[in-house]
C-alpha cells in the first residue's frame, strides 16, 4: 500500500509538471508592443481534440481601437480572408485619414491535427491611443464543434476558461516592425515558473505522504500505541 501511495503521487507529479506549461490557449506573440508602432502579430493556434482537425480560424479585430489595414503572411494549405468594416470614426494613418477598419481575419482550407498547432501571422499598424488591444477567437473543428476564444480576462482576478489574446501597448513608439521574441522568453519564464510551483507543491505532498506513513508504522511497531 506505501508503494502504491507513492507511485500514485509521482505519477500526479509528472502529469502535472507536463501539463502545467501547455495550457490550450489562443495566444499571441509579442505579448506587448510600443503604441503606434508596425508589429507582425503571430497568433498561435493549438488542436485541444483528440478526434477532429481544427480546420477555420478566424480573430476578430478590435471595435474600440481599430486597426486601418492588415497584410497576411501566406501559409501553405491555407486561404486567409481580410474582411473590412466601416469605421465608427475615420482612423488616422501615415497616409491619410482611412474610413474603414479590419472586421477580423479568416483561415480556411488547411487543417490543424490532434496534437500540432499553427502560427497564423499578420502585419498591422497598432493605434497609439490604447492601453490593450483584445483579438476574440473562434476555432472550428472538422466534426463541427466550435470553439469561443473570447472572454475578457479581468486584471487581477483569475483566467477564464476560454480567454481571448491581449496584445498589450506600452507607452513608447517606436519605429519599425516589432518582433515576438522578448515576449517569447517572458512566456517561456512564466510557464517555468508555474511548473516549478506545482512541482514544488507535489513534492510536499509526497513528503506529507512519507511522513504519515512512517507515523502510522512506528504507532503499529510501538507497545501500547493508540
Amino acid at each position: 500500500m506505501i508503494r502504491r501511495a507513492l507511485v500514485a503521487v509521482a505519477v500526479g507529479a509528472v502529469v502535472l509538471a507536463v501539463a502545467a506549461p501547455a495550457g490550450a490557449h489562443i495566444t499571441v506573440e509579442p505579448s506587448q508592443a510600443p503604441k503606434g508602432s508596425d508589429a507582425v502579430l503571430a497568433f498561435t493556434v493549438p488542436n485541444e481534440l483528440e478526434n477532429a482537425n481544427t480546420v477555420r480560424v478566424e480573430i476578430a479585430f478590435p471595435t474600440d481601437h481599430p486597426i486601418a489595414d492588415a497584410s497576411v503572411e501566406p501559409l501553405a494549405g491555407w486561404t486567409a480572408t481580410v474582411q473590412r468594416t466601416k469605421a465608427p470614426k475615420p482612423i488616422q494613418t501615415d497616409s491619410g485619414e482611412v474610413t474603414e477598419m479590419v472586421q477580423s481575419v479568416i483561415w480556411t482550407g488547411g487543417a490543424i491535427k490532434p496534437g500540432e498547432f499553427q502560427e497564423f501571422k499578420v502585419s498591422v499598424g497598432l493605434p497609439s491611443d490604447a492601453d490593450s488591444l483584445e483579438f476574440k477567437a473562434v476555432q472550428t473543428y472538422s466534426n463541427g464543434q466550435i470553439v469561443r476564444r473570447i472572454e475578457d480576462s479581468p486584471p487581477n482576478g483569475p483566467e477564464p476558461d476560454n480567454p481571448a489574446p491581449v496584445l498589450s501597448l506600452t507607452g513608447e513608439e517606436a519605429t519599425g516592425t516589432t518582433k515576438p521574441a522578448a515576449a517569447t522568453k517572458i512566456d517561456n519564464e512564466d510557464s517555468t515558473a508555474r511548473t516549478i510551483g506545482i512541482i514544488g507543491i507535489v513534492v510536499g505532498a509526497i513528503g506529507l505522504v512519507v511522513a504519515g506513513v512512517a507515523l502510522a508504522s512506528r504507532r503499529r511497531g510501538t507497545p501500547g500505541a493508540a
